[in-house]
């Protein structure tokens, strides 16, 4: 579900490996992913019963911004999360939340519909090429009555991930192919990343009442969600 840890210390998410160089943007990204849980509470209007699965939760704990979800739901007991890394401390910061560790590309251990929403931030970038991405969105619908993912904009000037501006823009095989050599290269594997724009985020839900929204920061489209009914017999 989210990359693998190749290129991170035994304790380190892949995914912050190089956000301690980044605070600005570990304060924005906060920021943005408050508004965005604002988005998720006025259009999915979750209740107290309502079952969550969030897909995507992290090992780290270090970052204001890691496993927000969790931080702000207010009804943690409601909620099933799973990940790649190992997030089992969730459920000592959250008393009756559920976690389950799960291996990147399989199958789901859940039925159809088993959650009335599924909840997933930043991975879907993180899930291979347009294929994986088809199957992981598809997984996540076939689990759920509803979905809310969530993954940063191609085309905001600064990659989330590496913090550089403006080199992302380039044709995929020559973004990749210039920080290869670098102290960026896990992220020159299409296995580990490949960000979206609003466009090809809509193209992997096909058959379901979706929603793109282009979530704003300092009036730039920094990250993309899609939110609707799963819409799958």
């Amino acid at each position: 579900m989210t990359a693998s840890k190749a290129s991170a210390s035994p304790d380190e998410s892949a995914c912050y490996q190089h956000s301690g160089s980044l605070p600005l943007a570990s304060r924005i990204s906060l920021h943005v992913r408050r508004k965005m849980f604002r988005l998720f509470m006025d259009a999915l209007k979750p209740m107290t019963a309502t079952t969550i699965l969030d897909v995507g939760v992290t090992s780290d704990s270090s970052h204001a911004e890691s496993n927000y979800f969790e931080k702000l739901y207010p009804y943690p007991n409601q909620i099933t999360c799973v990940g790649t890394e190992d997030g089992s401390h969730l459920t000592k910061e959250y008393p009756g939340l559920r976690y389950l560790q799960v291996v990147p590309g399989h199958r789901l251990p859940f039925k159809d519909r088993e959650f009335d929403i599924v909840f997933s931030n930043a991975v879907l970038e993180h899930v291979g090429n347009r294929e994986a991405q088809a199957r992981f969105v598809a997984e996540l619908r076939r689990v759920s009555k509803a979905f809310f993912i969530t993954t940063p904009n191609r085309w905001f000037p600064f990659e989330h991930h590496t913090g550089l501006p403006f080199l992302h823009y380039l044709p995929p095989a020559i973004f990749r192919a210039l920080i290869r050599n670098t102290r960026y290269r896990y992220w020159a594997d299409e296995a580990n990343l490949n960000i979206l724009t609003a466009s090809s985020m809509a193209k992997l839900f096909p058959g379901a009442a979706v929603h793109v929204e282009i979530v704003r920061t300092m009036g730039i489209g920094s990250n993309l969600v899609a939110y609707g009914t799963s819409g799958i017999d």
